[in-house]
C-alpha cells in the first residue's frame, strides 16, 4: 500500500514514526514550508520534515495544494491512502480525491465532540472526564467525515495540555497502525458522525488565559492546566504579569474576596476564588524562571490580603491611582 503521508508538528512526526516503524510503505511526506522561530527568528525545518529525511522519504514543503501542479504531482504517484496529522494545510476536494481509499485523519478529540483547531485544550477546559483519538475518513467540511476508528482514555486529575498532547500522540500513532492494518484486511468500517452531537473547539487565543478570579477554583485550576504549556494562565500582581504553572484546589469555609491571597508559606501561596480557593505552587514574573511557591516568595514576599487581579483590572487600578 502506498501511503502519503502529511502533518508538521510533533504530534504528526510521531505518527509517521510509527508508521515508519511498523513498515507501511511511505512515498512521500508532505509538510509545511521552514518558518522563523526562537528567539533568533532563524528558520526552522517542522519535526515532519526532520523526521523524513532521518528516514529518507521524499519531501514537498508546498505554500499551499491549490495548484494544479503540486495536485498532478501528487497524482502521478498513485497513492492509495494519504494520512493526515495536524497538517495545517487545508485539502482542497480535488485532493481528497487523489488517493485510491481517500484522506484518512487523525484527530486528537473523541469527534464529534471538539471538531476544529483545540480540541486537547477545549476538552480539558471544560472539564471532559475523558478524551482519546479518533480516525476519519476526511471530506470537505470540518472535521465532520466519518469514523473509521476510535480510542478514548480517562483525562487524570492533574494532567495538562501538554502531558495530554503527548498521550495523545502516542495513541494517534498506535491507532493510525491499526487502522491502515484493518484497511489492508478490508475489516475498517466507516460509521457516519450524529452531527447533532458535535461541539466546536475554537482557536485558543491569548486573552483567553487571563485569569478572572470571580470563577470558581475547580474552573480556575483548569485553566492552569489548559494552558499549560502554552501560553500560560495569566494574572497581575502588584501591576506586574504573572503567569501559573501549577495549582491545587483547597476547601475553604471563610469568605475572602476574588483574588485576596489568604496565606503564603512553602507549601503554596492560597488565594480565594468566586467559589473555593486555590494553593498556587508554581508561578513566573514576565521574564523569569518558572518558580516554586518557596522560591518566589523568597525573592517576593505576599502577606494576607494582598491581591491577584484580573490583567485589565490591575491597569484600570494603575490609572486610577495616578500610575504609568
Amino acid at each position: 500500500m502506498k501511503i502519503i503521508f502529511a502533518g508538521t508538528p510533533v504530534f504528526a512526526a510521531k505518527a509517521l514514526e510509527a508508521l515508519q516503524k511498523a513498515g507501511f510503505n511511505i512515498i512521500l511526506a508532505l509538510t509545511q514550508p521552514d518558518r522563523p522561530a526562537g528567539r533568533g527568528m532563524k528558520m526552522q525545518a517542522s519535526p515532519v520534515k526532520i523526521l523524513a529525511q532521518q528516514y529518507s522519504i521524499p519531501l514537498l514543503q508546498p505554500e499551499a495544494l491549490k495548484s494544479p501542479d503540486i495536485q498532478a504531482q501528487l497524482a502521478t504517484l498513485e497513492p492509495d491512502v494519504m494520512i493526515v496529522a495536524a497538517y495545517g494545510l487545508l485539502l482542497p476536494e480535488a485532493v481528497l480525491r487523489i488517493p485510491r481509499h481517500g484522506c484518512i485523519n487523525i484527530h486528537a478529540s473523541l469527534l464529534p465532540r471538539w471538531r476544529g483547531a483545540a480540541p486537547i485544550q477545549r476538552a480539558l477546559l471544560e472539564g471532559d472526564a475523558e478524551t482519546g483519538i479518533t480516525i476519519m475518513q476526511m471530506d470537505q467540511g470540518l472535521d465532520t467525515g466519518a469514523i473509521l476508528l476510535k480510542r478514548a482514555f480517562t483525562i487524570e486529575p492533574h494532567d495538562t495540555t501538554g502531558t495530554l498532547h503527548d498521550k495523545l500522540a502516542d495513541l494517534g500513532g498506535e491507532c493510525i497502525v491499526e487502522a491502515l492494518l484493518l484497511l489492508e484486511q478490508g475489516r475498517l468500517i466507516a460509521t457516519p458522525q450524529h452531527d447533532a452531537e458535535a461541539c466546536y473547539a475554537a482557536k485558543i487565543r491569548k486573552a483567553d488565559a487571563e485569569i478572572d478570579w470571580t470563577h470558581d477554583a475547580a474552573h480556575i485550576n483548569r485553566m492552569i492546566r489548559t494552558y499549560n504549556p502554552h501560553p500560560g494562565a495569566s494574572t497581575c500582581l502588584h501591576g506586574n504579569p504573572v503567569k501559573l504553572w501549577q495549582a491545587s484546589i483547597v476547601n475553604r469555609a471563610e469568605k475572602h474576596s476574588p483574588g485576596e491571597i489568604i496565606a503564603a508559606d512553602p507549601n503554596g501561596i492560597m488565594v480565594a476564588c468566586g467559589h473555593g480557593a486555590l494553593s498556587i505552587n508554581m508561578l513566573q514574573k514576565a521574564g523569569g524562571k518558572k518558580l516554586t511557591a518557596a522560591q518566589f516568595l523568597a525573592g517576593t514576599p505576599l502577606q494576607p490580603g494582598e491581591r491577584f487581579h484580573k490583567m485589565e483590572l490591575d491597569h484600570q487600578n494603575n490609572q486610577d491611582s495616578g500610575q504609568t
